[in-house]
């Protein structure tokens, strides 16, 4: 069975991790949700209005629809990745919040005990996000930062977001060669 993964993209900076994580998926299914302040922060960032993201994925869904299929736990995938994670989007999840199908099928992905792995890209963090983190991390999820290493010597920007993707690929099962390893000689 292909491996299936729930990728959620919200209004946080940061639309490049999510374009690259998707174009390193493209032998998985993907089943991609991308909010409206995504849609908004891609073209600032981007200055496209995020097709190239909808192009990429198996299957696409709206915001919205949260009685689309991922939002039940009868469906069943192997991790879902919110990249980037807006720290509204934390806070609802954190909070229980189910209004959108991004925040829905996180809370599937929690009570189901998949791993749901969330991308937050903000600084600095006060301590309500601190704690929404910490209860999310308590209730099962990873948080994953979007913060690059540099141990690999990043020459560029691109550098940077593969090192961010290639650790969230690594969270999610995914082999990859994105970066040099530490203290390894290979890419």
């Amino acid at each position: 069975m292909k491996e299936k993964f729930v990728i959620g993209v919200t209004g946080g900076s940061g639309s490049i991790l999510a374009l690259t994580l998707l174009r390193n998926l493209e032998n998985f299914e993907t089943h991609l949700v991308l909010s409206d302040g995504a849609r908004k922060v891609f073209k600032e960032e981007m200055g496209t209005t995020g097709e190239e993201l909808l192009q990429l994925a198996s299957y696409t869904y709206d915001d919205k629809d949260i009685s689309a299929r991922i939002s039940s736990g009868s469906f069943k995938f192997n991790a879902a990745v919110i990249i980037p994670c807006s720290i509204s989007t934390l806070g609802k999840i954190a909070s229980g919040i189910s209004d959108t199908l991004v925040t829905r099928a996180s809370a599937v992905a929690l009570k189901e005990r998949r791993r749901l792995i969330l991308v937050p890209r903000e600084m600095p963090l006060s301590t309500i996000v601190l704690e929404n983190m910490h209860k999310l991390s308590l209730a099962g999820a990873i948080i994953a930062p979007a913060s690059p290493g540099y141990y690999t010597k990043p020459r560029t920007v691109e550098d940077m977001v593969n090192f961010v993707v290639s650790r969230v690929l690594d969270l999610m099962g995914v082999d990859n060669s994105l970066i040099r390893r530490w203290r390894s000689g290979e890419k």
